[in-house]
């Protein structure tokens, strides 16, 4: 068998431990399921820093391709066609700050060039240095990046033949890569997708949801992602405080934001406002259809002009009505009336006001508002996928096993 034939894999890299209740690695990690659904040989590749359960002989034999565990199945909704290749990392990676103890190290210098890139026929990551190392190695690569930063791009790896692509999901930071040298021909701004979990109605769960948050209030508020300043959780607690007769919900966040938080609101002695923490998503998706409204209440500033609204998608997926606020990164939806109201950022009394119009206008229906669930569907993560895929060039697309 000749080498090119090994070529196979579709490799999606993330330097982190999973699972973690991180926005970024559910958008990772549902690219890479969606690639496989599209029936490419897609393998989740990340670092195993559990060493106690590192088996020394799989050092010798470090990438290999197995189904995805259960927990992660679970914890970010995937499929079953998606591959993962935890990468051992013993003692002392990672326990020691150096360059040579650094797992993304690792990975790029050693399991990528001597063990990854024989099957690689494709590389996609967030992780500019394992872009970078899969395309000296000859290997095409789609770099994904989402944030602003000020570093210039290598000329010699964002001009290479083997860059195909660079995707983010708001202009603004298309127009900084483009300053720091991306050529403009080869970054596209492209949304996140939604989990079509979120779509598949689920009266008898969101009825439980209801049962066990509305015990003493009628009408149910609910924000599902990152619990930060910038992400309007202050503005949402103050929010509560002034439509007391409202329950408000706020799923997502790590254990310290959820405990600051629940001590926050109750230093403004706000008791009608609950941080569940983070809520896997088969579950989140009965928890966004048994809400009234779902709140977006971002602030201004400047992750306003880049924040990506991967949680819109799974909003818009529920059929449940949305009070977002007027914020850059969202600007486009203004003309498609799936979002029931709009609201200046940073401003708790007109945020209120909104819900309180919103609840009028839009009673809870128990399948959802239709014109919404069909608007998201052109957002699938399958869709996404077909279309990054689409500016590689057709000689370096993996093979279709599927």
């Amino acid at each position: 068998m000749n080498n090119a034939a090994l070529k196979k894999h579709y490799i999606f890299f993330i330097g982190e431990k999973l699972p973690q209740p991180e926005a970024h690695l559910v958008q990772s990690t549902n690219a890479a399921n969606a690639a496989a659904n599209l029936g490419y040989s897609t393998v989740l590749v990340y670092p195993d820093k559990d060493s106690r359960a590192i088996n020394p002989a799989n050092l010798f034999r470090p990438f290999q391709p197995q189904k995805t565990p259960t927990e992660l199945i679970k914890y970010y909704n995937l499929h079953d066609k998606l591959k993962v290749a935890p990468l051992p990392m013993p003692w002392p990676i990672d326990h020691f700050k150096s360059k040579f103890t650094d797992s993304n190290t690792i990975a790029t210098k050693y399991y990528l060039p001597f063990h990854i890139l024989p099957t690689t026929k494709l590389v996609h990551s967030r992780n500019w240095n394992f872009v970078k190392a899969a395309i000296k190695n000859g290997v095409p690569a789609i770099y994904e990046h989402h944030h602003h930063e000020d570093k210039e791009f290598e000329p010699e790896i964002v001009k290479s033949p083997l860059f195909q692509i660079a995707v983010t999901v708001v202009d603004t930071i298309r127009e900084t890569m483009i300053k720091n040298g991306i050529p403009p021909e080869k970054v596209i701004k492209l949304h996140n997708g939604f989990n079509r979990l979120f779509m598949q109605r689920q009266p008898e769960k969101a009825a439980e949801w209801r049962k066990k948050l509305l015990t003493e209030r009628s009408h149910l508020v609910v924000y599902a992602g990152a619990l930060q300043q910038f992400k309007g959780i202050d503005v949402l607690i103050d929010v509560a405080s002034e439509i007391p007769n409202v329950q408000f919900v706020c799923a997502g966040g790590k254990s310290t934001e959820v405990e600051y938080y629940q001590q926050l609101a109750a230093e403004k002695q706000v008791q009608n406002i609950t941080f569940l923490g983070y809520v896997l998503h088969h579950e989140l998706a009965s928890l966004l259809q048994a809400a009234d409204i779902l709140a977006h209440p971002h602030c201004s500033g400047k992750a306003a002009t880049f924040t990506s609204p991967l949680k819109l998608f799974d909003y818009f997926a529920s059929g449940t009505p949305i009070v977002a606020t007027e914020i850059p990164s969202l600007i486009e939806f203004q003309d498609t009336k799936v979002i029931a109201a709009w609201c200046e950022p940073d401003n708790p009394t007109k945020f209120a006001e909104c819900l309180k119009q919103v609840l009028q206008t839009h009673p809870r229906k128990v399948d959802g508002y239709p014109d919404s669930v069909e608007f998201v569907k052109q957002f699938s993560w399958e869709n996404r996928a077909a279309k990054i895929l689409s500016y590689v060039d057709a000689s370096l697309l993996p093979p279709l096993i599927a």
